[in-house]
Order: structure tokens, then sequence, then C-alpha cells
């Protein structure tokens, strides 16, 4: 089976106003919540599926859970500021479809955009999600897909049971469990608005039955709007099978209309992360401030401690120990390693490394087997060989450096004439004097020594010393002649 699946983060929400008097105060009866939209209640720049859970879009999750249960195509529909969503998608994967819903006219009118879509997958079962729901798995999808099938459904809602049933739209069975209709809070009586099973806004349907659908739904309602939940009438009057899948963790089906819903969103999935890698045998002995993101993978008996934000697609091996303070983004991390107060970005770090604290990772570097480096080492594009030191107040950029290296208190490579960017070479076992000051391009032999203070312009050979400094000059007497001091009043 392909599985198909359209998206509608297009509107923000509906609001109902039984009555409308002029020059009178009115307010709302009820707001029904949809998927995406300006993120008016987020005060959001994007639109609401932009948002990060964990420094991702709420929108990369859903397409993720749907590619990993099985979608072969995706359809987008887009409404506020489309172009950012259209331009996030193209970059996560040009494959994804988008279509334009403008002006937003409801629910029912967003999948209308996606019609030629549809079209192509008549044959196939077709999946509408919310994408501002990142709690949602690719289990789920599977779970209710298999309970669309095996009752051969022309529609099946994903459904929650909730322990506030203030606004939801209560989902009506009959004494045999069968699905009767969908009550929305305002319109329910007192009986009914007890009914705890609420319509999470995910739906199942057959291809075909979802285009005759939605070529019956109409607006005529209060909003004017076409509403995909009037899909259900329509397609029960038509004789055909419809039904509700219970989710079994209703947290998968929530969204985020405000910082306060997706400040719970970060929280339940930093749980929900958390919580895999600590079954997986890693150690966060406090989960205070960790973070993690949903692609890193870490290896057993490693301690991640507090203040640790971990992203992108990080592998971290087995033995280490991360944190505290430390932020760590698309890095592979060999066994044994510690990692104490570091930034570590878009670079390797290989087995037995210890470094920090106060130390910075820079793009595109490798820090071989064995390295230290300590307080306030910064690295930058640069290859660091086995066992080389480095404890503390150093630079060392565009540079590829031997093993058992060891640069003194601060040493800098100058690797930027004010045009272009060039690389200095140091040998192994050579010895760099503290307040170095390394010229690029310049090369250091193995095992030579450079005296303090210097700076190093040319080649140095191997098992050579370099003394790059001016001989040291006393003029007795020379701050009484030049500055006297004035005498105390």
């Amino acid at each position: 089976m392909i599985y198909t699946i359209t998206f509608n983060p297009a509107l923000d929400y509906i609001m109902v106003v039984p009555s409308c008097r002029s020059g009178e105060e009115n307010r709302t009866e009820s707001e029904k919540i949809m998927a995406g939209g300006k993120g008016t209640r987020m005060k959001a720049t994007c639109p609401k599926v932009m948002c990060n859970v964990l420094f991702e879009p709420m929108i990369s999750y859903v397409v993720d859970a749907v590619k990993e249960a099985g979608a072969e195509d995706i359809c987008v529909i887009t409404g506020y500021k489309h172009e950012l969503l259209e331009k996030y998608l193209a970059e996560k994967d040009e494959k994804i479809e988008t279509v334009l819903q403008e002006p937003q006219l409801g629910t029912g009118h967003a999948v209308m955009q996606a019609q030629s879509f549809i079209d192509r997958h008549l044959d196939d079962d077709i999946i509408i999600l919310n994408g501002d729901g990142p709690l949602i798995d690719a289990e789920t999808i599977n779970k209710a897909f298999d309970y669309h099938k095996e009752n051969d459904n022309s529609i099946t809602l994903i459904s929650a049971i909730v322990d506030d049933t203030n606004g939801i739209g209560h989902i009506q069975r009959d004494e045999n469990g069968k699905l009767l209709r969908i009550i929305e809070h305002k319109d329910a009586n007192d009986e009914e608005k007890k009914i705890n099973e609420s319509n999470a806004g995910f739906y199942w349907f057959n291809g075909r039955d979802l285009s005759y659908a939605l070529s019956k739904i109409t607006n005529n309602n209060a909003q004017n709007e076409y509403y995909i939940t009037d899909s259900l009438e329509i397609l029960i009057s038509a004789g055909k099978n419809v039904g509700a899948y219970v989710v079994e963790n209703n947290e998968v089906t929530l969204g985020a209309n405000d910082r306060k819903q997706l400040n719970n969103l970060n929280n339940i999935m930093r749980r929900n992360i958390n919580d895999k890698h600590m079954i997986n045998g890693v150690d966060i002995p406090c989960t205070d401030g960790v973070m993690i993101g949903k692609n890193v993978k870490i290896g057993s008996s490693t301690v991640i401690l507090p203040n640790t934000i971990i992203l992108g697609n990080t592998v971290i091996g087995e033995n280490c120990t991360i944190g505290p303070n430390t932020y760590i983004d698309n890095a592979t991390v060999g066994d044994d390693v510690i990692l104490d107060n570091c930034k570590i970005l878009d670079s390797e770090i290989e087995s037995g490394v210890d470094a920090g604290p106060f130390v910075k990772v820079r793009a595109n570097s490798i820090l071989k087997k064995g390295v230290h480096i300590g307080n306030f080492v910064e690295v930058k594009n640069s290859i660091v060989g086995e066992g080389t030191k480095s404890a503390h107040l150093t630079y060392i950029g565009d540079s590829d450096v031997g093993a058992d290296v060891n640069f003194g208190c601060g040493t800098v490579t100058c690797n930027y004439d004010g045009k272009n960017k060039m690389r200095c070479k140091v040998g192994d076992g050579a010895f760099i004097g503290c307040n170095t000051n390394l010229i690029a391009p310049v090369e250091v032999g193995e095992k030579a020594y450079i005296a303090a203070g210097s700076t190093i312009t040319d080649n140095i050979p191997e098992d050579a010393l370099a003394i790059a400094r001016a001989r040291q000059v006393i003029k007795e007497n020379w701050v009484n002649i030049k500055k006297p001091y004035k005498e105390k009043k």
C-alpha cells in the first residue's frame, strides 16, 4: 500500500459569534483550533508550523513521522507567509509538493486546494494531518491505518480520550461502538458534553471517498466556510463505513496555539527523547536543562550532565561524560570522551579526547585520539593529531597539527592576512612555547622547539630551535627621566 498524505497548516482559528450587534461588545462562543496559519496567538513572525520544538520546526516532525510510516507522496497546504514554509520544505525534501490556500475558507477548503494531488491517488489511502502536531508518530499513524483497512472504512477519525472536555469535538458512538457523529461543544447538551472522546483532527480517507466528500461539502454555515468534518455525515449518508481509532496516548494528538502550549510540547518531546536514551543505557542523572534532538544517537554508559544541548545528526559513543554546560551540533564523538563546558560544531572528536572547560571547536575540525584541550582553547577548521595537548588560552585555526605536539599558553595561529585564509603545519612532537604567534603559511618541523614569546614567519626544520624575539634591553632610570612622577598632594 502506498501511503499518501496532505497537511493543513493553513488556518489559525475559527470564531463562532452567536450574535453580532453594531456598536456593542460582541464575544465569541467558541473557537475551533486548526493547524497553522498566522500563529496569531503565538505572536510569531513566521507560519505557526515553523515555530520550533527542540530547535526544529513543528512541521518537520510531522513530515518525518509520515515518512517513517511509509508515505511516498506528501502534499503540504500553505497559507500565511507561504514562501518561508515552501523554502524550508524544499530544502528538507525537494519531492514534497505544496499548494497555497488563498483565501483561507476552512479546513475542507484547504484540502480542496490539493485536489490534483488527491486525483493522482484515488486508489490509495490518504491521511490528513495538522502541521502543528509534532508529537504524532509513525506507530500511531500505522495503527490507525490498520484499523482503517480492517474495518473497510471510507474515513477513520483519529480520536483521543481527554480529561478536559471543554471546547472539544465530542465523538458520539452507538451502544455497539459505531461512530455516529461529531458534536461540537457549543452544540452539545449537558449529557453530550460529558463525552470525553475528542476528535483529534487527523483523518485517514479512502482516496475516492475523499474526493466525493469534497465535492459535496458546502459553506452553508454561519462562517461561510468549508469544514472537513462535514465529510463524515456525507459519507454516512452515502452508506459508507466510518470509524474512529482511539490513540493509546493522547499526547500524540496535542498541538500548540500559543507559546505556553508550545512550551508544553517542548517539555513532552524532551521527556520522551530523554526517556528513550535512558532506556537504551544512557545515564542522565539530572534531566534539568538536558535537551537532545530527535536524530541524536548516544552509546550506552555515557553520562549526560545538566544544561547540555545536543542537536542535529550528532553521534556520541560509549562511556563518555558530556557536560555540564555543553552544546553539540552535528558532531561525531568517539568512546571515552570528556567534554566539560564545551561548544562543538560540525566536527569529529575521536575516542579518549578530554576537552574543557570553555572550549570551542568550530566546523570542519578533527581532534584525534587522546587530544587534550583545556581552558579557553578554540579550534577551527583544523586537524589536531593524537596525544596533542593545548592546556589553555590558545587558538588553532586552519592548521594541520601532528601527534604529541605541546602548545604553550597563549599560542595563536595567525591564519588570516586580511584577504586570504592560509594554513599552518606543525610536525609530530613539536614544542610550541608560550605566547607564540605562527604567521601562516608556515611549517614547524618534527620535534622542533619554539622559544616562548616568538613570532614565527619562516619554516622551522625538524629538531631545530627557533627564537624570534628582540634581545632584552634595560634602560636604567628611564621612568624617572621620561615620565617623572608628580608629587602627591
